[in-house]
This record gives structure tokens, sequence and C-alpha cells, in this order.
């Protein structure tokens, strides 16, 4: 048997055979170590392998000595030329730089098309994934995972959707860290078109990611495949706030299924989009999260050649605050309250809390919301 080096070129080409998906595709490779020796076996030397039958394998050596070869290998010719003009690669699932987390799982796709850089770092990644419609507490709360996970070098994955989605990312970069958007689509069709601007930035900090060809519409049947991939990227999955049928739930699914931890954050009990969250918790499916120390704790083996116990500390440290200000955070929560509440509550006036909430502000403790409305950040 050869050396196990793949021709990128002869596996798209192997693709486009008949009855051949990732699975087969990749224990085709496996067996024979490269991709000369499927293209030059014979149909009982196919036929040996798990899986294929000798029908199967006589469509194979048939598809290599047909007109159809010569067909696939233009599809390859155009795909690799389309992969080159847009700056991104094709990284087969022998190369070192494909992900250790997404070779562990069942059905790894044997090629991803890539921009940007995966690293080391990205063993430890955690995926974030939600509705398309969040509220303003899945918003900020999504915000404030997503960041203090990333200041402690877990890389964030996500999708890229409208909403849950693109905060995570957002949230990621903001704080100088890494992030990985696996999306349903060719790497050059950017969906949603708004998100143009943030998937270049996620290739300059991170990776975006398909197993789809290029020129590949986001059809819908594509987005439910896809999610494997980001619970697959990933040690665990953080869901916020989705609905019993909403695209989180199958992200959760396929995380369940690969042995990945799966947490969910809670919301109000009368709102649809916390529905999905409380069903995986309330089926004992995921762990229910107040905050980052809940995925740490749950995660700490697998975490602790990243953080040290210190680190951790060092975020929830607050900067230094006056009597006043330390009065005004402590009755601040993550659920929006009006000025005149805060003030009862603070025994202050209206006008005292004002400035001090403006202070508070400034150093990034406290956000404000329409209608005088204020919440810890």
């Amino acid at each position: 048997m050869g050396e196990k080096v793949i021709s990128v070129f002869d596996l798209l080409t192997l693709s486009q055979i008949p009855g051949i998906g990732s699975n087969r595709l990749r224990m085709l490779i496996s067996h024979f170590g490269n991709t000369d020796e499927v293209l030059t076996a014979s149909i009982r030397e196919i036929a040996i392998v798990e899986g294929f039958s000798r029908k199967l394998a006589s469509t194979i050596v048939h598809f290599v000595r047909s007109q159809k070869h010569s067909e696939a290998k233009r599809y390859a010719e155009r795909q690799l030329s389309k992969v080159n003009k847009v700056e991104g690669k094709v990284i087969t699932f022998l190369d070192k730089q494909y992900p250790e987390n997404l070779k562990k799982i069942y059905d790894s796709p044997p090629f991803l098309f890539v921009r940007g850089e995966f690293t080391d770092k990205d063993m430890y990644a955690i995926a974030i994934v939600g509705t398309r419609t969040p509220s303003d507490y899945g918003v900020r709360m999504t915000e404030k995972i997503s960041q203090e996970l990333a200041v402690l070098g877990i890389t964030i994955v996500s999708g890229l959707a409208r909403g849950i989605d693109t905060v995570a990312h957002h949230a990621a970069i903001k704080t100088d860290g890494r992030t990985l958007s696996v999306i349903g689509s060719g790497l050059d069709v950017i969906y949603p078109p708004e998100n143009k601007n943030l998937f270049e930035r996620i290739v300059g900090c991170g990776a975006v990611i398909s197993e789809y060809e290029m020129g590949a519409k986001p059809d819908a049947v594509n987005f439910p495949r896809r999610n494997r991939i980001i619970s697959g990227l990933s040690l665990g999955t953080v869901i916020i706030e989705t609905d019993i049928n909403g695209g989180a739930m199958i992200t959760a699914n396929t995380a369940l299924d690969q042995n990945r931890e799966v947490f969910a954050l809670p919301g109000l009990v009368n709102s649809k989009r916390s529905r999905g969250c409380h069903l995986l918790i309330k089926e004992g499916r995921a762990k229910l999260i107040e905050s980052i120390d809940d995925i740490l704790e749950e995660l700490s083996t697998k975490l602790k050649p990243l953080i040290k116990p210190k680190d951790h500390d060092e975020i929830k440290q607050l900067p230094s605050l006056t009597l006043f200000e330390r009065s005004i955070y402590d009755v601040l929560t993550e659920n929006p309250s009006h000025i005149d509440s805060i003030a009862e509550a603070a025994i202050l006036t209206t006008s005292d809390v004002l400035v001090n909430l403006l202070s508070l502000e400034f150093k990034g403790l406290v956000k404000q919301l329409p209608g005088k409305m204020f919440v810890k950040n």
C-alpha cells in the first residue's frame, strides 16, 4: 500500500461518482491509502472494502474508464480554479491542518473548502448557536459568553447565520479572539449577504469552512448537515434561544450523537425562543448554564492545558469603583431595569444614579437600552 498522500484533484474527481457519499469516499481512501490506488483498483479489490458491494465497486471502475471520468476531471479543475480565485484552499481529512476534533466524528467530511487558517488552538473550541431572531437578553448573553470564552483563548464556532450566530462571531472578534464559521453554501456564495464584511473579518482571525462545492447555493437542505460540522469542531455546544423546531436543536442533537457536551441557557418560561432550551434541560440532554463557569466546570479536564485557574479570576475582577458606583452596580442584573427603579433600590436620587450609570457604562460594566433602561454588561 502506498504512502497516505491524497491528490485534492483526484479526490474532487472521485466525489462525482454516483453513490459515493462522504463516508464511502473517506473509507475508500483510508483503505487504499491514496487516490492513485483507488483510480487503478479492480472491482474485486474495491468490493472487499467495508460497505462496498460488488455492484458499487463495478460502478466505480466503469466510471473511471468512461467519459464521465473526463467530465469529473473538468469539474475538479473548475472547482480548484474557483477556490484559487477567492484565495481559499481544499484541506483533506489526511492533512495535518484538518481539525482534530472533526476527525473524531462518525461522518467527518473527506475534504473541506477553507478560507483562513486553522491553528492548534482550535482544539479548544466551543460552538454557540441559536435563533435568528434573538431577544435583547439573548444578544446580551451571547455577547457575554462569547467574549469571556474568547478572552480565555477558546475558539468560538458558529454558522454565520443572522441572530445568535452573528452576535457570537462579532463578540469573539471584538476581544481579538479566534472564531470559525461553518457555512451551508460555497465559499464564493456569502449568505446572508449582509454578513459579507463579517465573513472577511472571520477569515482574518480564524476560518470560514464549507463542505459544499464552490458555487453551491444556500439551500435549506444544506444547513442541517452543516450543523454536524459546527458541533464536530467543538468540545461542546451552547444553545442560546431556540424554539423546539429551531435549527439549533439539530446542532444540539448532532453534538449529543458525537458524544460532545451540550449546554443550554434558560430564558422566560413563556417565551417561544426559550422552549427548545428548556426542553433540552428538562430531558437531561443539556446542562443548564448561568455563566461560563458552568461550561468551564463541565469541560475542565479537556480545557486544562489551555486555562490556568487564575485566568478566569482575572476576567471577573472589576475595575476600581466608587461607593456610589458599587451600590448601583450591585443593584443591576442582566434583566433591564428602569432608572427610577435603580434609584429606589440603591437609595439614591435619579440624577446621582444617572451620573454614575454613565461612568459605569464608560467602564464597560453597564449597557444602556432605549427608554432609560439599563442592564449589567
